[in-house]
This record gives C-alpha cells, sequence and structure tokens, in this order.
C-alpha cells in the first residue's frame, strides 16, 4: 500500500497535526513521564504515587486517544476529506480555550498551555487553508 500525500494545503496541516498527536500519543504510551514533563507536569517516580493516584492511567487513555485521533486525521488527510478539516476547526479553537483556560486559572501548569496554543494555531492554520481553497476554487483561470 502506497503512502497518500495530502493533496491540498489544508490536508498538509491535517497530516501535520496528525503525525504530531499520533508521535506524542506514542511517547506517552512508551514513556508516560516524559509526556508529563514535555506538557509541565512535574513527573513523581511509580513507587513514590499513592495507590489512589491515576495519573499514569489517565496519561495512557489520552495518549491512546492521540494514537487515534492521529491516524484518524492523517488518514482524513490522505483522503483530502473537506467536510472532516471543517469540523474539526471550531472544536480545536474550543480545546484551545479550555486549555488556556486551565492554566490562566492554575489548574493545570503553564506549560500545559503549549497544548492549547498547539491546538489553537493548527485550527487556525487549517480555517485559513480552507478558506484560501474556496476563495481560489471560485477564481477563474487564465489562460
Amino acid at each position: 500500500m502506497a503512502i497518500r500525500l495530502p493533496r491540498s494545503p489544508a490536508g498538509w496541516t491535517m497530516a501535520v497535526f496528525g503525525v504530531l498527536a499520533l508521535t506524542l500519543g506514542v511517547v506517552g504510551l512508551v514513556s508516560p513521564d516524559t509526556l508529563l514533563r514535555i506538557m509541565g507536569f512535574r513527573s513523581v517516580a511509580p513507587g513514590r504515587r499513592p495507590d489512589s493516584d491515576y495519573t499514569r492511567t489517565f496519561v495512557t487513555a489520552s495518549s491512546m486517544a492521540a494514537v487515534n485521533m492521529g491516524v484518524y486525521y492523517a488518514l482524513a488527510a490522505a483522503a483530502d476529506w473537506k467536510a472532516f478539516f471543517r469540523w474539526t476547526v471550531p472544536f480545536r479553537l474550543l480545546t484551545f480555550a479550555v486549555f488556556t483556560t486551565a492554566v490562566i486559572t492554575g489548574r493545570a501548569p503553564s506549560g500545559f498551555l503549549g497544548v492549547g496554543l498547539w491546538e489553537g494555531a493548527g485550527a487556525v492554520a487549517t480555517g485559513a487553508a480552507l478558506r484560501y481553497e474556496k476563495v481560489t476554487a471560485r477564481r477563474p483561470a487564465h489562460t
């Protein structure tokens, strides 16, 4: 099976986001403490965690979701599935708002702001690429 590269600017934004999500998801599955440190959370050695601490369980679940999301985005990019691209923009902006608010209100450490910014920047890039494609598709071709 040949790998299909994205065929549009919006597809490329989705592919990049998908590969990053997949990569970080794999990091979280292989080394949850590494992912925690990347996001600015203090990593506590497993032997020092109380039995009621499910941080590593949550990181495993979130990382698996990131792997799945990364694959979905990559497949959508390969298929140039514009409807999917459009659906992601408002929800990625919502994610940006929620994650950024979590940092501002002290619910999450400042390193977590990168996750929100990544989502927001990706949503803006995809939205801008979709807009560009729509505008250029309406222009008459000059021969």
